[in-house]
Protein backbone atom coordinates (compact mmCIF):
# COMPACT_ATOMS: atom_id res chain seq x y z
CA UNK A 1 0.00 0.00 0.00
CA UNK A 2 1.71 3.24 -0.93
CA UNK A 3 2.02 6.09 1.37
CA UNK A 4 0.44 9.34 -0.21
CA UNK A 5 1.63 13.30 0.95
CA UNK A 6 -1.05 15.58 -1.37
CA UNK A 7 0.11 18.85 -1.51
CA UNK A 8 -3.11 21.78 -1.80
CA UNK A 9 -3.28 25.75 -2.19
CA UNK A 10 -7.16 25.89 -2.33
CA UNK A 11 -10.65 23.79 -1.54
CA UNK A 12 -9.38 20.98 -1.85
CA UNK A 13 -12.22 19.26 -4.57
CA UNK A 14 -9.20 16.67 -6.27
CA UNK A 15 -8.52 15.75 -2.48
CA UNK A 16 -11.26 15.03 -1.50
CA UNK A 17 -11.72 12.74 -4.66
CA UNK A 18 -8.83 11.23 -4.01
CA UNK A 19 -9.77 10.53 0.42
CA UNK A 20 -12.68 9.18 -0.19
CA UNK A 21 -11.16 6.28 -3.22
CA UNK A 22 -8.61 5.61 -0.61
CA UNK A 23 -11.39 5.13 1.97
CA UNK A 24 -13.48 2.94 -0.02
CA UNK A 25 -10.70 0.58 -1.32
CA UNK A 26 -10.77 1.65 -4.65
CA UNK A 27 -6.98 3.50 -4.51
CA UNK A 28 -4.35 0.69 -2.62
CA UNK A 29 -2.79 3.64 -1.14
CA UNK A 30 -2.99 6.00 2.22
CA UNK A 31 -2.81 9.43 2.70
CA UNK A 32 -0.56 10.24 5.22
CA UNK A 33 -0.07 13.42 5.05
CA UNK A 34 -2.13 16.89 4.02
CA UNK A 35 0.57 19.72 3.29
CA UNK A 36 -0.60 23.38 2.36
CA UNK A 37 0.84 26.55 1.39
CA UNK A 38 -2.04 28.53 2.35
CA UNK A 39 -3.25 28.60 5.66
CA UNK A 40 -6.97 28.89 5.23
CA UNK A 41 -7.03 26.29 2.70
CA UNK A 42 -10.15 24.27 2.79
CA UNK A 43 -8.72 21.08 1.90
CA UNK A 44 -6.94 21.14 5.20
CA UNK A 45 -10.52 21.21 6.75
CA UNK A 46 -11.34 18.09 4.27
CA UNK A 47 -7.78 16.39 5.77
CA UNK A 48 -8.50 17.42 9.26
CA UNK A 49 -11.99 15.73 8.90
CA UNK A 50 -10.85 12.33 7.35
CA UNK A 51 -8.36 12.47 10.91
CA UNK A 52 -5.24 12.72 8.07
CA UNK A 53 -2.09 15.00 9.66
CA UNK A 54 -2.24 18.67 7.88
CA UNK A 55 1.02 20.79 7.65
CA UNK A 56 0.85 25.08 6.79
CA UNK A 57 4.61 25.11 5.11
CA UNK A 58 3.37 29.13 4.17
CA UNK A 59 5.50 32.17 4.25
CA UNK A 60 3.86 33.27 7.36
CA UNK A 61 5.16 30.34 9.34
CA UNK A 62 8.55 30.15 7.51
CA UNK A 63 10.54 33.32 6.01
CA UNK A 64 13.46 31.43 4.95
CA UNK A 65 12.56 29.19 2.11
CA UNK A 66 15.85 26.89 2.98
CA UNK A 67 14.11 26.17 6.39
CA UNK A 68 10.88 25.18 4.52
CA UNK A 69 12.35 22.94 2.36
CA UNK A 70 14.41 20.98 4.46
CA UNK A 71 11.37 20.71 6.95
CA UNK A 72 9.50 19.11 4.15
CA UNK A 73 12.37 17.07 3.43
CA UNK A 74 11.95 15.96 6.76
CA UNK A 75 8.41 15.65 7.26
CA UNK A 76 7.86 13.22 3.96
CA UNK A 77 10.72 10.87 5.43
CA UNK A 78 9.10 11.05 8.65
CA UNK A 79 6.12 9.82 7.22
CA UNK A 80 7.49 7.38 5.07
CA UNK A 81 6.02 8.71 1.86
CA UNK A 82 6.02 6.67 -1.75
CA UNK A 83 4.14 9.29 -3.77
CA UNK A 84 3.64 13.06 -3.94
CA UNK A 85 0.49 14.30 -5.82
CA UNK A 86 0.16 18.14 -6.23
CA UNK A 87 -3.91 18.60 -6.58
CA UNK A 88 -3.83 22.46 -6.99
CA UNK A 89 -0.62 23.09 -5.85
CA UNK A 90 0.51 26.50 -6.46
CA UNK A 91 4.14 26.55 -5.02
CA UNK A 92 7.21 24.92 -6.68
CA UNK A 93 8.98 21.99 -4.78
CA UNK A 94 12.69 22.05 -4.57
CA UNK A 95 15.01 20.52 -6.59
CA UNK A 96 16.18 18.71 -4.06
CA UNK A 97 12.49 16.93 -3.29
CA UNK A 98 12.30 16.19 -6.97
CA UNK A 99 15.54 14.76 -7.38
CA UNK A 100 14.93 12.77 -4.21
CA UNK A 101 11.66 11.20 -5.49
CA UNK A 102 12.03 10.97 -9.37
CA UNK A 103 8.88 9.85 -10.94
CA UNK A 104 7.29 9.55 -7.79
CA UNK A 105 5.57 12.89 -7.88
CA UNK A 106 2.74 13.83 -10.48
CA UNK A 107 0.63 16.93 -10.92
CA UNK A 108 -2.76 17.49 -12.56
CA UNK A 109 -3.13 20.62 -14.60
CA UNK A 110 -6.06 22.04 -16.20
CA UNK A 111 -4.99 22.00 -19.75
CA UNK A 112 -4.15 19.75 -22.21
CA UNK A 113 0.06 20.83 -21.65
CA UNK A 114 1.80 22.30 -23.94
CA UNK A 115 -1.13 24.60 -24.59
CA UNK A 116 -1.83 27.34 -21.46
CA UNK A 117 0.91 25.97 -18.90
CA UNK A 118 4.21 27.07 -17.30
CA UNK A 119 3.88 29.95 -15.27
CA UNK A 120 1.20 31.83 -14.59
CA UNK A 121 -1.26 29.06 -15.95
CA UNK A 122 -3.42 27.89 -13.30
CA UNK A 123 -6.66 27.16 -12.33
CA UNK A 124 -9.11 30.16 -13.86
CA UNK A 125 -6.14 32.04 -15.57
CA UNK A 126 -6.17 28.74 -18.05
CA UNK A 127 -10.18 28.92 -18.70
CA UNK A 128 -10.30 32.19 -19.19
CA UNK A 129 -7.58 31.68 -22.06
CA UNK A 130 -9.40 28.69 -23.36
CA UNK A 131 -11.97 30.81 -23.47
CA UNK A 132 -10.59 34.21 -24.98
CA UNK A 133 -8.75 32.22 -27.69
CA UNK A 134 -12.13 30.61 -28.33
CA UNK A 135 -10.55 27.26 -28.73
CA UNK A 136 -12.88 24.22 -29.24
CA UNK A 137 -10.92 21.77 -27.41
CA UNK A 138 -9.51 21.84 -23.87
CA UNK A 139 -8.46 19.24 -21.51
CA UNK A 140 -7.22 17.98 -18.24
CA UNK A 141 -3.48 16.69 -17.69
CA UNK A 142 -1.62 14.41 -15.42
CA UNK A 143 2.29 14.23 -15.52
CA UNK A 144 5.03 13.63 -13.70
CA UNK A 145 6.65 16.44 -11.85
CA UNK A 146 10.33 17.38 -13.27
CA UNK A 147 12.97 20.88 -12.13
CA UNK A 148 10.35 22.62 -14.99
CA UNK A 149 7.01 24.50 -14.35
CA UNK A 150 3.93 21.36 -15.88
CA UNK A 151 6.85 19.86 -18.04
CA UNK A 152 7.46 16.65 -16.76
CA UNK A 153 6.75 13.54 -18.89
CA UNK A 154 3.11 13.50 -19.04
CA UNK A 155 0.87 10.59 -17.74
CA UNK A 156 -2.19 11.01 -19.27
CA UNK A 157 -4.40 13.46 -20.78
CA UNK A 158 -7.75 13.99 -21.58
CA UNK A 159 -9.92 15.88 -24.08
CA UNK A 160 -12.62 18.12 -23.10
CA UNK A 161 -15.13 20.03 -25.63
CA UNK A 162 -15.65 23.67 -25.49
CA UNK A 163 -19.15 24.46 -26.17
CA UNK A 164 -19.77 28.26 -27.94
CA UNK A 165 -21.74 28.77 -24.98
CA UNK A 166 -19.48 28.08 -22.46
CA UNK A 167 -19.02 30.74 -19.58
CA UNK A 168 -15.91 30.57 -17.03
CA UNK A 169 -18.35 29.05 -14.87
CA UNK A 170 -19.49 26.44 -16.96
CA UNK A 171 -16.10 25.34 -18.21
CA UNK A 172 -14.77 25.28 -15.02
CA UNK A 173 -17.02 23.00 -14.34
CA UNK A 174 -17.03 20.74 -16.77
CA UNK A 175 -12.90 20.48 -16.09
CA UNK A 176 -13.24 19.86 -12.85
CA UNK A 177 -15.36 16.29 -13.49
CA UNK A 178 -12.80 15.28 -15.73
CA UNK A 179 -9.94 16.49 -13.34
CA UNK A 180 -11.77 14.52 -10.33
CA UNK A 181 -11.78 10.70 -12.01
CA UNK A 182 -8.26 11.24 -13.68
CA UNK A 183 -6.85 11.92 -10.84
CA UNK A 184 -8.31 8.80 -9.28
CA UNK A 185 -7.34 7.08 -12.30
CA UNK A 186 -3.86 7.59 -12.49
CA UNK A 187 -3.08 7.33 -8.25
CA UNK A 188 -5.16 4.11 -8.48
CA UNK A 189 -2.65 2.56 -11.69
CA UNK A 190 0.21 3.70 -9.65
CA UNK A 191 -0.38 2.33 -6.86
CA UNK A 192 -1.50 -0.79 -8.00
CA UNK A 193 1.95 -1.66 -9.74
Amino acid sequence: MKRIAVFISGSGTNLQQIIDNTENKNIDGKIVLVISDRKNAFGLERAENANIETLYIGKAKFIDVNERDKFIENKLKEYDVDLLVLAGFLSILPKTIINNYDKKIINIHPSLIPKYSGKGFYGDKVHKAVLENHDKLTGVTVHYVDEGIDSGQIIEQVKIEVKDDDTLDSLTQKVHKVEHKLIVKVIKEICSI
